[in-house]
């Protein structure tokens, strides 16, 4: 049955593999029409129009690695600690995450990320100093 645990867990591996293939259709559809992004350094990202904008946005980056180290679902929430291996204007960085996902009917609700944006802006630096 759509919703159980171990369908949000699956729902969420398949997700973070739609992002390594930067597969916007897919990533966008996996979110409710109210669902909230919020990247917990910046301002949160609500609804699915602007949900697909912000993915949009990572079309013609170069794909990366999730590499999910541990999961845990329970009933409508999934959790998880990832390393990203991204690149980030032609740095390539290595990123600690937390996730928190909130599921409904099968569907993102909200997810949340918490992750320090110091690489991020160490990343953005080194790059415009090339």
């Amino acid at each position: 049955m759509p919703g159980s645990a171990a369908d949000n867990d699956r729902t969420i591996r398949e997700f973070l593999a739609a992002w390594e293939r930067r597969d916007t259709a897919r990533i966008v559809d996996a979110f409710t029409e109210d669902g909230v992004y919020h990247s917990i350094p910046l301002a949160p990202i609500v609804g699915k129009e602007a949900i697909a904008a912000f993915v949009a946005g990572f079309e013609g980056r170069p794909p990366g690695r999730l590499e999910v180290r541990h999961q845990v679902a329970a009933d409508a929430v999934v959790m998880n600690e990832r390393l990203d291996h991204i690149t980030l204007n032609g740095v390539r960085v290595s990123l600690p995450i937390s996730g928190v996902f909130e599921m409904e009917a099968g569907r993102i609700k909200a997810w949340r990320e918490y992750f320090d944006l110091g690489p991020v802006r160490a990343a953005y630096e080194q790059g415009r100093s090339r």
